[in-house]
């Protein structure tokens, strides 16, 4: 188990409602549907009420810094299905990105490649104590997009397996030279984003840049260690039951 996952939930029954997708950059047609993801009649797009207007706030906060940009949302609620499609998907890319074939591992080989894939993925795991951030419908993955509707380049694609994904792998404290006036941009757009983000009470995983939750599991523990406050508790447990529309629009 994973440090958060020993946090307690205290389910607040806040409906799953679509997000209004003019108001952000989306990219069509959504990531994890082309890859044939089994959403079945649930959108991809949903989150709960309360994260929903706090993605709102911070829209709002990010248009102050760079009129004209916006969030760009690239995955938010996530059923277990898809949760296991897509660990089985990046494990099978991972083995042949290795030159090997995801049949002929052996147990050890196996257990290894899902290690590396765990800790980007969470484990799509039915116990409804411990379920995966994104199927509570308070996890959502962004970037930002500039007014003229291109991507802000972040200095790594969403869902790397590599340390170039850690949210400060371009600060400058962490390289060991003079850092590349490209470098120092993806450093500032990660920390814009996640200035915006934190305005609206989000808080950011630790080795993702593009992901922010309110209200999981994820959340309350990352807000216990930062103000050391010892009975924080998650609002949102995994979401049972009709998920949304499946049309991608809000």
């Amino acid at each position: 188990m994973k440090p958060y996952q020993h946090i307690a939930i205290r389910e607040c029954h806040e409906p799953l409602v679509p997000i209004p997708l003019q108001q952000f950059a989306v990219q069509h047609p959504h990531p994890y549907v082309a890859l044939g993801a089994p959403y079945g009649d649930r959108s991809p797009y949903c989150l709960r009420q309360g994260v929903l207007a706090r993605l709102l706030i911070a829209q709002t906060a990010l248009q102050q810094h760079c009129p004209g940009w916006q969030i760009q949302i690239f995955d938010a609620y996530r059923p277990l299905p898809v949760q296991q499609y897509m660990v089985d998907y990046t494990l099978e890319q991972l083995v042949r990105s290795h030159q090997l074939t995801p049949d002929h591992l052996t147990a050890i080989q196996r257990q290894e490649f899902l290690a590396q894939v765990y800790q980007f993925w969470a484990v799509p795991n039915h116990n409804p104590l411990t379920p995966p951030p994104h199927s509570t419908g308070a996890a959502i993955d962004i970037t930002l997009a500039m007014a003229d509707g291109e991507p802000v380049d972040m200095g790594s694609p969403i869902d790397e397996l590599s340390s170039r994904s850690y949210p400060d792998h371009y600060a400058p404290a962490a390289t060991t030279t003079h850092p590349s006036p490209s470098h120092t941009a993806f450093h500032h757009h990660r920390q814009l984003l996640n200035q915006i983000m934190c305005q609206a009470e989000f808080y950011r995983h630790p080795t993702e840049w593009w992901h922010f939750s309110y209200g999981d599991q994820l959340w309350a523990w990352l807000k216990q260690q930062e103000r050391g406050e010892g009975c924080v508790v998650a609002q949102y447990g995994r979401v049972e039951g009709k998920g949304g529309r499946r049309k991608d629009e809000g």
